[in-house]
């Protein structure tokens, strides 16, 4: 089912226009160690931050393959700027499977920039109709420039029990704390967010208990109805969704690799011209292979995630382990690329002015993301192959 086309391919168009503005702010992005102004501009213009927001209510409501060809597209650029945006885009479809008072407070401006975690590091207890919200939150990406943060946090109900929820309050609300200083995706501004004792009206608190929607007595939003084409499943949505990024990096570093070939030699040799070594010539090769393997695989799992959502079916347990094992192999086949074409890349590659160093970096920093880091999620596909329990919940 697909029910994008050509509002796809403007927001591509609009967004390759912007990639050497996005390149040329790299280092202005990272000392400041957040996004430039001029980059969000860019971005939202390009239509960027309304691709996941439901249709209904002004979105683009793009697919989950469409989402992610954007991300890498805006990763050819810059790193952190894709990943900011990819949070923003999945916090986004996420809100479309909330209740329709809320969605309709959240999306009062389709472009609307939500950030948040799954990390449940803050509390709420019930304070007549609503809750009591306290926490903090680290490695909040995108927190910095926000409208709304999704805070997961502990619920106790008034017997005792308790349950994980989420609790969805203005940025404005929590204070940011000056954390963020990392060798990898600084741009994020990935800082520390905290609230204390803040009262959170009921409508705005989702719980993972009963499907949200009945929570809030209120229709199923359309982004999240079966056979909508868009009800993907949470964890294979997030797991999938992030691969874009890494492609994006991987592609990038490859163009960077390309352009500073020519003129250049290879030192203590009598190699004038690095293009015309066999050595190059298969570094390059390799690296463009891994890239396309790289995008099969993640190819292969939109395809099955969307016939799934097209026909508002659930995958199976096998087809859920594949999506975290084959979203974190193709990252660490872009990740593989990228440090090939970064040790072929001279000495000079160290040095500030060169982007080349700096998609090294963001890919290696990435790679350690807990969503993509490659062992434990092979772990879970293996397991599943077996026939053994996946020991883990999020599939």
């Amino acid at each position: 089912m697909e029910i994008t086309g050509i509002e796809t391919e403007t927001v591509l168009k609009a967004v390759r226009e912007i990639v050497p503005k996005l390149r040329e702010n790299g280092a202005e992005a990272e000392s400041r160690r957040w996004i430039p102004d001029e980059n969000l501009d860019l971005l939202e213009k390009a239509g960027v931050f309304r691709i996941a927001t439901p249709r209904v209510f002004g979105g683009l409501e793009l697919s989950l393959a469409d989402q992610a060809e954007v991300l890498a597209e805006i990763a050819r650029g810059c790193a952190s700027s894709s990943w900011v945006a990819m949070v923003w885009a999945s916090s986004a479809w996420m809100a479309g499977l909330y209740p329709e008072q809320l969605q309709r407070e959240l999306f009062a401006d389709p472009s609307v920039r939500i950030s948040g975690g799954f990390t449940p590091s803050g509390a709420l207890t019930p304070d007549g109709e609503g809750y009591r919200l306290s926490g903090s939150w680290r490695f909040n990406s995108g927190c910095r420039g926000a409208d709304w943060n999704m805070a997961m946090a502990i619920l106790e109900r008034p017997d005792g029990s308790v349950t994980e929820a989420i609790a969805l309050v203005p940025m404005a609300e929590f204070t940011i704390a000056d954390d963020w200083h990392t060798s990898a995706l600084a741009a994020t501004g990935s800082s520390t967010s905290s609230v204390q004792d803040l009262f959170v009206p009921a409508h705005r608190v989702v719980t993972f208990d009963e499907p949200p929607a009945e929570e809030a007595g209120a229709e199923p939003p359309a982004a999240g109805e079966a056979g909508t084409g868009r009800a993907y499943g949470l964890y294979g949505f997030l797991f999938s969704q992030a691969v874009g990024t890494f492609l994006g990096i991987a592609k990038g570093a490859l163009e960077l690799f390309v352009e500073r070939l020519p003129g250049r030699g290879i030192s203590y040799t009598s190699w004038t011209d690095q293009a015309q070594h066999p050595l190059t010539q298969i570094q390059v090769a390799t690296a463009s292979t891994k890239i396309a393997a790289a995008e099969a695989l993640a190819d292969g799992l939109y395809t099955v995630l969307q016939a799934h959502a097209d026909a508002g079916t659930e995958p199976t347990l096998e087809e859920r382990a594949r999506v975290r094992a084959h979203s974190a192999y193709a990252a660490q086949l872009a990740k593989e690329a990228v440090e090939i074409l970064h040790g072929a890349s001279g000495a000079t590659v160290i040095q500030r002015s060169v982007p080349m160093q700096r998609f090294h970096r963001d890919i290696q920093g990435l790679a350690l993301h807990g969503w993509i880091l490659l062992h434990p999620n092979l772990e879970v596909y293996g397991r599943v192959l077996l026939g053994l329990d996946p020991d883990t919940q999020l599939l």
